[in-house]
């Protein structure tokens, strides 16, 4: 991910500011209050150490600009998240192929919800297309992968989250500087503190921007004089994107790229995966990894973007995985286990973690070792 803009989580504790602008103890701070629907390990858990981390921060914030006032609004029920850890470690673990990112990217049910989408807010679409220069199409599809057209934005105090980050120390000083840029948008009147939510990684609103790309980038095209990207309405989130793409590189009237399906291609050919798809890519493609720094991630968003428009599938296909096996096959292993009572959680031929505990569980069925690996054998064995 492109640390330049967007990377981060969410939670809740809360600390108050003397008079003199000493940070209260923390025998007197107000007792969390943990948002309803949230995972136990993203509510707010007692940590001295974060505890005496956030005493010393918030010094630090008073010496930087941020007031009294904005701290006790800031850190009123946040606190730290073990859960912000804990994913921060394991988000690079698992590494996927194009294939199955985009099965993902650009579901049929992406697909769709983008067209209805666009069509819901095709005016404001077209209106910043005309603006910044940036396809209408681009932009949808960002807002489609960042959070499924808004549905999907994030519940996480970015206090907490951006705190906990800071405090744990691996990109301390990277997440500091976005805790006091969510406090600069505090102080600034953009958003109140409880409003405030994103990713566990504390990426905010409709497009997911991290404070310090909020603060550079984000525009109230509303008119109502503030920055609004949290909000129902994904105006100000939507222009947000299209100023970004505008100042990193994007060119008007150029196009992302496309499949090559002849054996040359018009500008730099790159396949991301060996044996499938080529695509032929311009300056615009490279506009879009300044929002996140991967070829797989740009080439979601400019394939689903060809598809809200109404553009075909992929033509070229890609070969057998790891374990032999193709697409259509893996999505048929998940229908078998389904139907034999082991829930794969859906069949798009993506395996993660619930396909393999349902092979797991299958296999311990038959009496054979619970790998949880799929391959030819196994699906046979399934009729």
């Amino acid at each position: 991910m492109d640390f330049s803009r967007r990377y981060f989580g969410f939670g809740l504790a809360a600390f108050g500011l003397t008079a003199c602008g000493n940070v209260t103890q923390a025998n007197q701070r107000s007792a969390p209050v943990a948002k309803a629907g949230l995972p136990a390990d993203l509510r707010p858990t007692a940590n001295a150490g974060y505890d005496a981390w956030v005493e010393g921060f918030q010094k630090r914030a008073i010496a930087q600009g941020i007031s009294e006032a904005t701290l006790r609004a800031g850190f009123r029920n946040t606190g730290y998240l073990p859960g912000v850890i804990k994913r921060d470690r394991n988000q690079t673990e698992f590494k996927r192929t194009l294939e199955d990112y985009l099965s993902i990217a650009v579901s049929d049910e992406r697909v769709s919800k983008g067209r209805a989408a666009f069509a819901k807010h095709q005016g404001t679409l077209q209106a910043l297309e005309t603006k910044y220069g940036v396809d209408a199409s681009i932009i949808a599809a960002i807002w489609g992968l960042e959070s499924f057209y808004g549905e999907r934005r994030g519940d996480v105090s970015v206090i907490s989250a951006t705190s906990t980050l800071a405090y744990d120390g691996r990109r301390g000083a990277f997440f500091e500087k976005q805790l006091i840029a969510a406090l600069k948008i505090l102080q600034n009147g953009d958003i109140t503190a409880s409003r405030m939510t994103g990713s566990w990684a504390g990426a905010m609103g409709h497009t997911q921007f991290i404070p310090t790309s909020y603060q550079a980038f984000a525009v109230d095209f509303t008119g109502d004089g503030r920055r609004d990207i949290w909000s129902e309405d994904p105006t100000d989130a939507l222009a947000s994107t299209a100023a970004y793409l505008a100042r990193n590189g994007w060119t008007r009237g150029s196009n992302w790229g496309r499949e090559v399906t002849s054996g040359t291609g018009t500008g730099a050919v790159i396949q991301p995966q060996e044996g499938g798809p080529r695509f032929a890519v311009t300056g615009n493609f490279r506009a879009i990894k300044r929002y996140n720094n991967s070829d797989a991630y740009a080439i979601g968003v400019g394939h689903l973007a060809d598809r809200i428009a109404g553009g075909p599938p992929l033509r070229g296909t890609f070969p057998p995985d790891a374990n032999g096996l193709t697409k259509e096959d893996r999505v048929a292993l998940q229908l078998r286990l389904t139907a034999k009572g082991f829930d794969t959680g859906g069949a798009d031929g993506v395996l993660g973690p619930k396909s393999q505990a349902a092979i797991r569980a299958y296999q311990s069925s038959i009496g054979q070792a619970a790998t949880g690996l799929p391959s030819p054998e196994l699906l046979r064995s399934l009729g």
